[in-house]
């Protein structure tokens, strides 16, 4: 996957406005995903399985629960 591109002054009004429809003590609750730390975490979280002794059984388990859709 690519990175993102950086913001663009647009976005951030947009996310401004998306973050005034939440009420502020569930928005409390939200992590700041442009930081450093939460980054980090998340692609941690992301490696976890397929760097898992089990991964192929994992993923057969997904595979087989999973609804494959025909490309038309």
């Amino acid at each position: 996957m690519g990175r993102h591109e950086t913001p663009t002054p647009s976005d951030a009004r947009r996310t401004d406005d998306l973050r005034s429809l939440i009420r502020p003590d569930l928005l409390a609750l939200l992590p700041d995903t442009s930081t450093p730390e939460f980054k980090a975490e998340a692609r941690r979280q992301s490696r976890a399985p397929a760097e898992s002794p089990s991964e192929a059984d994992d993923q057969a388990f997904v595979d087989s629960i999973s609804v494959f859709w025909e490309e038309e």
